[in-house]
């Protein structure tokens, strides 16, 4: 015999003496299956049934009849879930892996917290988190997402309260992208649960399955949608918004070294000190002090004329400005430069071409 398997009317489980665990090697499944009526075991070999056994065998066993699950716990890889299992013939409670478990006993235990989360249903999420059993908040699906992913997703500030509050990770990458909860807000569009992932902690760097972090792919999106979805693309720059201000506000900066456009879309270029390539940032994202030493700079820096110009990187005009009291001639956007030295430049190009 190589396995003891139970009908899909039973609720019991062949134990051993004393063993809290029914896996004896090999066994290659056994399901639980709860009735409220009858139980009944049956031996199998080689996939055939064979005699039912109708009484208790003649040996030292005993059968244990599943009274209920009282707990949960992910994997620690996240692929799957174990289950704390109840026995009603006085067998301590042991956790059995789900696998090894009828669908419809899991469905059972599951379906509230699942239905709950996919609603983002605060009232019943909260009821089942106060409920007091050993249920793992960071259980996950067959994809490796949570409860947080989902709720998230769908833009729960409240069941994101909810779930921190009861500790879950917030953190966690399911195993169908990689994505955290953070990507999740991000993706979905959801600038207010983005901001409170961010206030919480959650980790603005990790990357999902294609190297993208929840700012990123928020950038991607963008990218892609339509100027005429004029409502969700405002919501997708707000939580571009929230990641970024985050993302900088803990990079050291080592100096600004140059500034484009004016207003709400004013920029400096940044130089990290970790020696991550150079960025434009937003001035609204960058530390007084350090724009106001910027601009500080600015004003004893004299331009002594415009000695050419080229179309920059975001198609607006620049000069190249040479100063009196700095050795290198810089390019500068229009905003930045002496309009008198710019008509300067101009005469003298005029002049230059009608030679």
């Amino acid at each position: 015999m190589e396995a003891v398997f139970l009908n899909q009317s039973l609720s019991r489980l062949k134990l051993p003496p004393k063993t809290p665990l029914p896996f004896p090697s090999p066994i290659p499944h056994l399901n639980l299956r709860r009735n409220f009526t009858h139980f009944t075991a049956y031996a199998v070999q080689s996939d055939q049934p064979i005699t039912q056994q109708t009484q208790k065998p003649e040996d030292d066993e005993s059968y244990g009849e599943v009274d209920g699950i009282i707990g949960s716990r992910a994997l620690p890889d996240a692929t799957g879930m174990e289950y704390l299992i109840k026995w009603k013939d006085g067998h301590s409670p042991s956790w059995v892996p789900s696998d090894f478990i009828a669908k419809d006993v899991v469905a059972e235990y599951e379906t509230p917290w699942w239905t709950a989360a996919k609603k983002a249903d605060e009232s019943a999420l909260k009821s089942l988190i106060d409920s007091g059993d050993e249920r793992d908040f960071d259980a996950v699906d067959e994809d490796g997402r949570t409860a947080l992913l989902f709720v998230s997703g769908l833009g729960s500030v409240e069941c994101v309260r909810i779930l921190a509050d009861a500790g879950v990770n917030l953190n966690h990458r399911d195993n169908s992208g990689g994505f955290t909860a953070l990507h999740m807000a991000a993706g979905y569009v959801k600038p207010e649960t983005v901001e409170l992932l961010v206030e919480l902690g959650a980790d603005p760097e990790i990357d999902d399955e294609k190297g993208r972090t929840a700012l990123e792919l928020a950038k991607e999106i963008l990218k892609a949608t339509p100027r005429v979805q004029f409502m969700r693309r405002l919501g997708l720059e707000k939580v571009i918004r929230a990641v970024e201000k985050v993302v900088y506000e803990y990079a050291e900066v080592e100096e600004l070294l140059e500034k484009r456009g004016k207003g709400e879309n004013l920029e400096y270029l940044v130089k990290w000190k970790d020696g991550e390539d150079n960025e434009w940032v937003k001035v609204g994202l960058i530390a007084e002090d350090l724009v106001g030493d910027y601009e500080a700079g600015l004003e004893y820096a004299v331009a002594e004329a415009v000695v050419g110009k080229r179309v920059g990187d975001d198609g607006k005009m620049e000069y190249l400005v040479k100063w009196t009291d700095i050795q290198d001639a810089t390019w500068e956007p229009l905003d930045n430069v002496d309009p008198d030295l710019i008509n300067e430049f101009e005469k003298a190009q005029a002049q230059s071409s009608n030679w």
